[in-house]
């Protein structure tokens, strides 16, 4: 006996054409798709094929953007400060102050969006506002920031360049009148054209985009923010030179007992990136807290404390580029060093609680290498025969302080590599970041960035949080098989005995080739009473199968494949015919609902 075309194993209606019926889709062999399928699936590769050359497009503007922003910031220090390492007094005090003036007014009346560092404004493009960032706030961030930098406040041109790559991206994507979720994509793709033309370093870039701001990556996207991030690089080096932004010194491991001193520096720097924190997310708030008009004076009066501290020590006003680079060759005295660090902590949580728009990256390089250095440089006059150079201490320590304030692990490795150039330091450049990162990650729950957002009242994706949870798998939620599986080559009286210690209404088959099927216990029983010598496959149609899972999968993916099974069988990864458990919708549910009551 043949069973029913229109009865399924399952025990109701089958939606199966019958046998010889030619499938939904395919006439005389062949399959054909509607015009409308057609024509919408090559858009769907044409508007791949454009993004892709739009993320180039995207690069080269970036680049180009980010080589005028330089030079603005250049052009704006040069015009206020004057050409001379130390400024004369007056300028040091006058142009800080009247420069945070004016500032203010630009940010208050004319720019509202361009406060603070750009990070969290992209992330906030990509899951609130569809990706869209207003041009008025490319060239917002342009200006102000030049004139901020450039007059003195402690702050950096690679966050606002950042900003700046995914405004531009954003304006484009949106005159091609990309999908929504193109537009979505493609400020990322700016953002990292603008970091990798402020760093000229491509690989961090990358790196930092899909490790901050967008949390995830495919093959699409990878590729768009790859080409951009060349692309930008590219025109910064054919119109700034292809020098990289310090002079590196050699580095070379002179003792192994040397590595204990990067350990060392690890922990300073986790330190010090944890009294960063502390200081912005104690002081930001109450700050803003303060009557709105006094928001007009915030950043000049920031400005005059840090004209203050520079007639002393100039070397804390703008990014501190030259001052870094100095550092790496040892131009100062570790004395000096430790003094600078502390220094520049002061100088940029005052520019940047102020409200003066600009980054955070460089101060934070600029710490971290007065921090090596200083740390180098003690350890060098003590045990002189111990380090090659102070310079490597210096760099290291840009990494460390990286890792641990900006909570950026994987970026902040590469970062060192790629701006040295030298893969032996990656021994104690892993070594001191990661000791840096997990003394952050231990006393600080809340990453800088994400503390911001909260602060401003926006509820961002946490990338470190969707890091540091634990998913749950299948093997969390799934239960032991109530009885032996049935394989295709049981009979059916085999089958009905082996099913009676099933408490479920279906029971799992196995199949030679390593798929499963489920079929119905009363269907079961129908077939075992007129045919029990018959195989099981007899009765098991082959498109029938069900969909399996593993132990070590996300419960979520369990989800996606359950549609309308009662549930699915969990198998080994290594023996397809090795039934481990059983997942259904219940005890995916279940296993959800007691997480939230332990939450």
């Amino acid at each position: 006996m043949t069973p029913s075309p229109t009865t399924s194993h399952l025990g109701g209606p089958d939606a199966r054409p019958a046998a010889g019926a030619p499938l939904p889709g395919i006439q005389g062999g062949n399959v054909w798709l509607p015009a409308r399928l057609r024509a919408l699936r090559a858009a769907a590769m044409a508007e791949d094929n454009l993004f892709l050359l739009l993320a180039v497009i995207i690069g080269l503007f970036s680049g180009l953007s980010v080589v005028l922003f330089r030079i603005a910031i250049d052009w704006s220090r040069i015009t206020l400060l004057g050409s001379a390492l130390s400024p004369p007094a007056w300028r040091t005090l006058l142009v800080p102050t009247l420069g945070g003036l004016v500032v203010a007014v630009l940010v208050i009346k004319v720019f509202p969006l361009v406060r603070g560092s750009g990070v969290n404004q992209t992330k906030a493009a990509v899951y609130i506002y569809d990706g869209y960032i207003p041009f008025s706030t490319v060239i917002g961030k342009f200006i102000t920031c030049a004139l901020a930098i450039g007059s003195g406040q402690s702050l950096g041109p690679e966050d606002p360049s950042l900003q700046i790559g995914a405004g531009i991206a954003s304006a484009l994507g949106r005159r091609l009148q990309f999908s929504r979720e193109r537009i979505r994509l493609i400020a990322p793709v700016g953002a990292a054209a603008g970091l990798a033309a402020a760093f000229n370093a491509p690989i961090s870039s990358v790196l930092f985009v899909i490790e901050e701001v967008i949390g995830r990556w495919t093959a699409g996207v990878l590729g768009a923010i790859v080409l951009a991030a060349v692309s930008s690089v590219t025109v910064v080096r054919l119109f700034l030179g292809s020098e990289p932004l310090f002079r590196i010194p050699a580095y070379r491991l002179v003792h192994p007992t040397e590595l204990l001193v990067y350990a060392a520096l690890g922990i300073a720097g986790g330190l010090a990136s944890l009294l960063f924190v502390k200081i912005l997310s104690y002081a930001r708030p109450r700050v803003r807290m303060l009557p709105p008009w006094t928001r007009y004076f915030q950043p000049a009066i920031a400005g005059l404390i840090i004209g203050v501290i520079g007639l002393r020590f100039p070397q804390v006003m703008g990014a501190g580029y030259d001052s870094m680079d100095q550092a790496m060759h040892n131009q100062y005295t570790w004395q000096i060093l430790a003094v600078l660090a502390g220094f520049k902590i002061l100088a940029t949580c005052l520019s940047f609680t102020g409200g003066a728009p600009g980054g955070m990256f460089a101060p934070t390089l600029f710490i971290g290498a007065m921090l090596g250095g200083a740390l180098g440089g003690v350890e060098h006059h003590f045990f002189p025969r111990l380090t090659a150079s102070v310079g490597s201490y210096a760099l290291v320590g840009m990494g460390t302080l990286f890792a641990g304030f900006l909570r950026a692990p994987m970026t902040s490795v590469f970062m060192v590599l790629e701006v040295s150039g030298n893969y032996s330091i990656i021994v104690p450049v892993m070594i001191s970041n990661t000791i840096a990162y997990l003394i952050n990650l231990k006393y600080q729950p809340t990453a800088l960035f994400d503390l911001l957002s909260r602060q401003e009242g926006v509820d961002l994706p946490s990338m470190e949080e969707l890091r540091e949870q634990s998913p749950l798998l299948v093997e969390d939620a799934m239960r032991a098989p109530s009885g032996p599986p049935l394989h295709e080559d049981d009979t059916l009286a085999a089958a009905v005995a082996k099913s009676k210690a099933w408490s479920t209404s279906h029971v799992p088959v196995s199949h030679w080739d390593g798929t499963w099927s489920l079929i119905a216990k009363n269907v079961l029983k129908q077939e075992a009473a007129t045919r029990g010598a018959d195989l099981l496959r007899a009765i098991l149609p082959v498109s029938d199968r069900v969909p399996v899972v593993h132990s070590d999968q996300p419960l979520y993916m369990a989800m996606r494949r359950m549609g309308e099974w009662p549930y699915l069988p969990v198998v080994h990864r290594a023996a397809f015919t090795r039934l481990q458990g059983t997942i259904s919708l219940d005890d995916i549910l279940k296993r959800y609902r007691a997480l939230r009551i332990a939450d």
